[in-house]
């Protein structure tokens, strides 16, 4: 790839992460009205301080390589945002949805910046490189922010339930990761078909093993405590799978974009458990707790498996660009 082309590379890499800094401002700005806990509040407060800060670097980035933001790229980025806030805000369990959520963008961001790091490295930009690692950095903390407290998000959701309906809320925690399971499946079926790297697609392939008995797992334990999946949930997640799954493939860098959302999906599901094993304990479920503690080894470890391998998701990619 020649000097010129990475440049251009690393144009569209940057107008990426504007759009999702401008995503994460609509997010940021609105949560704490959502929170429904005011540590949680706080935490988002002050993160919406840090994202104003790194849109504004990544738009002098822009600025500095003679481009600009993309609005077709933030238009959608801000209409994301709103769309993620409106799905928390009518949940019955808002605070819950609201952390869970952001607690997967920020590893969504962490991917984005991982891979904008390694652009700018091969394109000679120190200064977008040196940025790139910093934010990341901020990410990070913010997702290890939002992970000490799913304790409160789940106090703060379940603080009008009385005990004896933990297990009805349990139910239908069992019953939302089992529909995210059903989208896992439908996304990892198609993952290999659309990405190149042999790595990376017995990757998606051997975890999609790993999903089918997480799959089973979580409708055990549901049937166990007598309740059942919901083919709702279950069929619109499908169809949100099948939509990603045509996105990816009419992108220019599959293999990159699909690796970061597949990392980010991981930190839904991650997020998603640590509440359920939570709900488990105070209904006094110590074997759906058991197997949700199973379950998310195996989504960590997954998860630094996608990490593991930015490098080979990133040469694919630019190898497609120039193909």
């Amino acid at each position: 790839m020649t000097e010129r082309s990475l440049e251009e590379q690393l144009v569209k890499y940057l107008t990426d992460v504007h759009s999702i800094e401008e995503q994460a401002l609509t997010q940021m700005r609105r949560a704490p009205e959502l929170a429904g806990d005011e540590e949680i509040a706080e935490a988002f407060t002050q993160h919406l301080h840090e994202t104003e800060r790194q849109e504004e670097r990544v738009r002098k980035l822009l600025e500095a390589a003679g481009a600009k933001p993309s609005k077709v790229k933030d238009v959608a980025g801000r209409a994301g945002g709103m769309g993620m806030l409106l799905f928390a805000k009518f949940q019955p369990d808002t605070p819950g949805k609201l952390m869970t959520h952001a607690f997967s963008y920020e590893h969504m961001e962490v991917a984005a910046y991982e891979l904008l790091r390694r652009v700018a490295e091969r394109a000679g930009s120190t200064d977008a490189a040196a940025t790139a690692r910093d934010i990341g950095e901020e990410e990070r903390r913010m997702a290890g922010r939002l992970e000490s407290l799913f304790d409160r998000a789940v106090e703060a959701s379940l603080r009008d339930v009385g005990r004896d309906d933990l297990t009805e809320q349990l139910r239908k925690y069992l019953a939302d990761a089992h529909a995210i399971e059903m989208q896992a499946i439908q996304m990892l079926e198609r993952a290999p078909k659309i990405t190149e790297p042999e790595g990376l697609a017995h990757l998606y392939e051997e975890h999609l093993e790993e999903t089918h008995g997480h799959e089973e797992r979580v409708r055990s334990r549901l049937e166990a405590i007598g309740g059942s999946t919901s083919l709702l949930k279950d069929a619109g997640m499908r169809l949100g799978a099948l939509n990603w799954g045509a996105f990816f493939q009419a992108q220019p860098d599959t293999p990159a974009k699909l690796a970061g959302f597949a990392y980010a999906f991981e930190h839904l599901e991650i997020g998603g458990y640590e509440q359920l094993k939570r709900v488990a304990e105070r209904a006094e479920d110590h074997e759906t707790a058991g197997t949700v503690d199973r379950i998310l080894s195996e989504e960590r470890l997954a998860a630094q498996k996608i990490a593991a391998r930015w490098d080979e998701a990133l040469e694919a990619s630019l190898a497609q660009v120039v193909a």
